[in-house]
């Protein structure tokens, strides 16, 4: 009597048809895919992982490129200012101021923004008194109406000859050496200036320290 055929010794066609069209993609891959480099992620179902290039990125870049830029710009500019010559530039020291009839009598403040003076005409002499209180050094303001000199900064008075009378400063504002030129003009020359020190003899009847008119 023959034995019955083994089913698993001829397995049916159909399953080994669906065990091959099922498996197929599985042995294309095998393992663990390379999740987000493989096309074994998306494959197996796993969701792919890594930066999606977008708009945020573009700007932090530009950003980061930018901060460079500037901060090489800054340094250029730097080394090439340590090369250039530093110059100061200072009004002139020698100067002309016109003629004597160009004055009248009193006090002329014309010149005051440009050369820090006043020219100061009396009945028989010219002279420049340099704008500088004698006490730290500021501006005083010419008061017409009061006929004297007053230094905004401490409350330091002149009188329209730059004698001091009130207020801290110690002595009258100094005056600039004055002289006349071949063309008849006026030359001021601030680097000379003639003093009166508290307590002793004033220095403006020193020739050069005023013409006569």
């Amino acid at each position: 009597m023959a034995a019955p055929e083994s089913n698993t010794a001829n397995p049916k066609p159909d399953a080994a048809k669906t065990a091959a069209s099922g498996g197929g993609e599985a042995a294309k891959f095998v393992g663990t895919p390379a999740v987000g480099t493989s096309k074994a992620a998306p494959a197996a179902g796993l969701p792919t992982v890594g930066p999606a290039a977008g708009g945020i990125n573009q700007r932090r870049r530009s950003l980061v490129w930018c901060a460079v830029a500037g901060f090489l710009g800054a340094w250029f500019i730097a080394f090439l200012r340590f090369f250039l010559p530093r110059t100061l530039f200072e009004p002139p020291t020698v100067f002309k101021i016109g003629y004597p009839s160009d004055y009248a009598l009193g006090v002329d403040t014309k010149w005051q923004q440009k050369y820090r003076i006043w020219v100061d005409r009396t009945p028989d002499r010219m002279f420049v008194i340099y704008a500088r209180c004698t006490h730290l050094g500021c501006t005083p303001d010419w008061k017409a109406s009061e006929n004297k000199f007053k230094c905004p900064c401490h409350g330091s008075g002149y009188d329209s000859e730059g004698i001091n009378f009130e207020g801290p400063a110690p002595r009258p504002m100094d005056r600039a050496r004055v002289e006349l030129a071949p063309d008849g003009q006026i030359i001021v020359d601030v680097s000379q200036l003639f003093e009166w020190p508290k307590g002793q003899p004033s220095h403006f009847s020193d020739p050069g320290s005023f013409l006569n008119v």
